[in-house]
């Protein structure tokens, strides 16, 4: 096959990924997703214990990670590629305020704690602002970063100026992992919503084990504020009771009477609110909120109340918040995370597109809270050790006081916010009604399987044909998926006698559990609960779960959808590239030696290659298409699964500099073709691919004036589903 793709390529680009089991107060906060702390150690070595998961199975296995082991860049790669350490680094405002700081703060010979020292950025800052004198003490506790530090570390000759120490900091011992109390404490362990990387915790432990009495601080401050908004987009993540009224499939996910029965965890997501300000009223003026001194023991909880004047009339949909931070004692060296349309001296890095620290977004329950010009309202924020709370009443009189409040029930289905909106699309729902009464069309009394997490296509099943009988797998919900339909049965017209949930977690069925009969119809969306940050053909589980139910399958049972195709577009994408783009010297640090282990796209080492990674391209910041969409592979989801290649050669449409290509799936629902349901770039309840290239390149039509641009492009793909890979090459022309 004459083709782009070799075959010592195909493991150029892992399916399989590697989450890091790791909850600690220091360096967890750059990880997708975070377990509680597996480590053993002994006198002579750590061991971590590291998840990896195969997202076509679901199966995980334990990998296990000796400190004494040399880690080679393939092996560290699936650890660390898909965190923001990259971005973070690539953040410039961010690099330059903790320079400036430091530089303010440590100013004669010091001991310095570094606490979550991750590359040792701020460990080397504060060591050149000594001139090499003083001590330094970095803390990683995670293993895998800890050996990528010493890299930095010895790249840069500071190997002996600082004292690395692989352990959380909490486990620090004066007199044991360090001769005294530190005088200087500088550290990075905040997250979009401030708190949720266990900053609270963690000061509390330095400022009572590791640190002088009224130590020097890098930050200082940090403050949080808010702002209240309308906005229909933001409302559509929160209230699915109110969305779904608009739905004509007699389907009620959220009956009357139930309306809590399925609801977004109350917390502060993290969002780009820049990316819909057009779809967002201001109602309010920015506010403080709290205040927390980094240089002083901060308290585990705390309450205030702020009284906020509405400037508009409307509907409160969301409190959108950010913080500020004052990195030095003085109050001359700051960064902020507010968005764009907050004007103010101390935005520092505002206008500066970053993917590790967002905007919060809270939302308020039900239809939101209705304000008018000039009416008074009341915000009760409270704070735990690791998160943020509010509660807002409207100050009316007291013979008509609202409070945004809602009765509970006993049973709650927490979803994420994007598969709330996706449940309340109507658009989206009358494509699935459609397709599974296509799909029953005829059939007396049949046997549907819903191998994913879909509760809708369960109740579609149920609810269409009086005769069926319906098994959900629920792999991810499991008994929550069990427990909702009970309570929902009723108000959806069936009996749970006709549905069956099995109790363990099953890869496949034999005729035992069908009581000996065969399957008429296998249904799936796709989607698997608790992953939503999948890259969109790792939803092609659904496909190798199809493959292992095919002995209990009629010879013409009815697969759903019946195909998967594997889109793509080339884009402008300069935001997301420079968050991503290989590091050089960062403050006068040389960063290169991390490039390929944090899964940098620009000049690496052939044949090594950026990964294809999971965002919101909604949220990437500026964005451009620049060719038409068009199809790189397309996956037979009626037959057992099997590897797969395809090609295609795309003109480009638009003028502009080319980034990468942006990738996601269309599901074919049926066999005559006529219902798709698409998770492109223009869909903003699912993350699509991105590959971005090593290199920028200009591109331009056919005939265009600008010679030097390339016109078209080559793609190819191969998936093999016998190592669960996917591997994307391309060539300009």
């Amino acid at each position: 096959m004459n083709s782009l793709i070799s075959q010592n390529l195909i493991s150029s680009i892992p399916l399989r990924s590697l989450t890091r089991l790791t909850l600690n107060t220091n360096s967890h906060r750059h990880f997708k997703a975070s377990l509680p702390p597996l480590r053993m150690s002994s006198d002579s070595s750590q061991r971590v214990f590291q998840l990896k998961l195969d997202p076509l199975t679901g199966n995980s296995e334990w990998v296990v990670i000796e400190d004494n082991d040399e880690l080679t860049e393939c092996s560290m790669e699936p650890l660390l590629a898909t965190t923001s350490y990259l971005d973070m680094l690539n953040d410039s405002y961010r690099n330059k305020a903790f320079r400036l700081a430091i530089e303010k703060t440590v100013t004669k010979p010091f001991h310095v704690l570094d606490i979550g020292a991750g590359t040792g950025l701020l460990s080397m800052m504060a060591a050149r602002a000594m001139g090499l004198n003083g001590m330094v003490t970095a803390c990683e506790s995670y293993l895998p970063m800890a050996k990528l530090m010493r890299k930095v570390l010895h790249r840069n000759g500071m190997g002996k100026a600082i004292n690395l120490i692989n352990k959380r900091s909490d486990e620090l011992e004066v007199g044991v992992d360090i001769p005294s109390r530190a005088d200087v404490l500088v550290s990075e362990i905040l997250d979009s919503e401030l708190l949720g990387e266990g900053l609270i915790p963690t000061l509390q432990h330095a400022h009572d084990k590791l640190l002088v009495e009224n130590p020097l601080t890098v930050p200082y401050r940090a403050v949080t504020y808010g702002q209240l908004v309308e906005s229909t987009f933001l409302w559509k993540l929160r209230d699915l009771y109110g969305n779904e009224a608009k739905a004509s499939d007699g389907i009620h996910l959220v009956p009357t009477g139930l309306d809590t029965i399925i609801h977004v965890k109350s917390q502060q997501y993290p969002m780009h609110c820049d990316a819909i300000r057009k779809e967002i009223k201001l109602l309010s003026e920015p506010f403080q909120i709290f205040e927390f001194d980094f240089w002083k023991r901060p308290d585990s909880r705390g309450e205030t109340e702020v009284r906020i004047k509405a400037i508009d009339d409307g509907s409160i949909h969301a409190v959108v918040s950010w913080w500020i931070l004052q990195l030095d004692r003085e109050g001359t060296v700051f960064y902020s995370t507010a968005p764009r349309w907050i004007n103010s001296p101390a935005n520092i890095g505002n206008g500066n597109w970053c993917d590790h620290w967002k905007q919060c977004v809270w939302f308020l329950r039900g239809k939101g809270m209705p304000v008018s010009k000039g009416e008074e309202i009341l915000l009760q924020a409270s704070h735990t050790a690791t998160n943020v709370s509010y509660n807002l009443t409207a100050q009316a009189p007291q013979t008509d006081r609202r409070q945004h409040d809602y009765r509970i029930g006993d049973f709650q289905l927490l979803l994420s916010p994007e598969r709330i909106a996706t449940y309340g699309d109507s658009e989206w729902r009358l494509s699935m009604l459609a397709a599974v009464r296509n799909a029953l069309q005829g059939k007396v009394g049949p046997l549907c399987v819903v191998v994913d997490d879909s509760i809708l296509l369960t109740l579609l099943a149920a609810n269409l044909s009086t005769n069926s009988h319906v098994i959900s797998l629920f792999p991810g919900l499991r008994d929550k998926g069990a427990q909702y339909l009970e309570n929902v049965a009723k108000a959806n017209g069936f009996s749970m006698d006709r549905i069956e949930v099995p109790e363990k977690r099953k890869a496949c069925l034999s005729m035992h559990d069908t009581l000996g009969k065969k399957v008429d119809m296998l249904i799936a969306e796709p989607y698997y609960y608790g992953n939503e940050g999948m890259l969109p053909w790792q939803y092609l589980r659904f496909w190798k779960d199809r493959t292992l139910l095919d002995p209990v399958l009629l010879e013409d049972a009815l697969i759903m959808p019946c195909k998967g195709i594997l889109k793509a577009c080339a884009m402008s994408l300069p935001d997301l590239w420079r968050s991503r783009c290989c590091l050089g010297e960062v403050e006068g640090f040389d960063h290169s030696v991390v490039n390929t282990t944090l899964g940098a796209c620009g000049e690496l080492p052939a044949p090594k290659e950026g990964p294809c990674l999971p965002f919101s391209i909604w949220q990437c910041g500026e964005i451009k298409e620049l060719s038409e969409r068009f199809t790189i592979l397309e996956f037979d989801c009626s037959k057992p699964i099997s590897s797969s290649y395809g090609k295609a050669q795309v003109q480009f449409t638009e003028h502009g500099i080319c980034h990468g290509f942006v990738l996601w799936m269309d599901w074919v629902m049926d066999m005559s073709n006529s219902i798709l349901v698409s998770t492109g770039p223009d869909l903003r309840y699912w993350k699509q691919g991105v590959k971005l290239l090593t290199k920028p390149v200009a591109v331009g039509t056919h005939g265009s004036e600008c010679t030097s641009a390339f016109c078209s492009t080559e793609i190819e793909a191969f998936f093999d589903p016998a190592s669960s890979e996917l591997v994307i090459k391309h060539a300009f022309s």
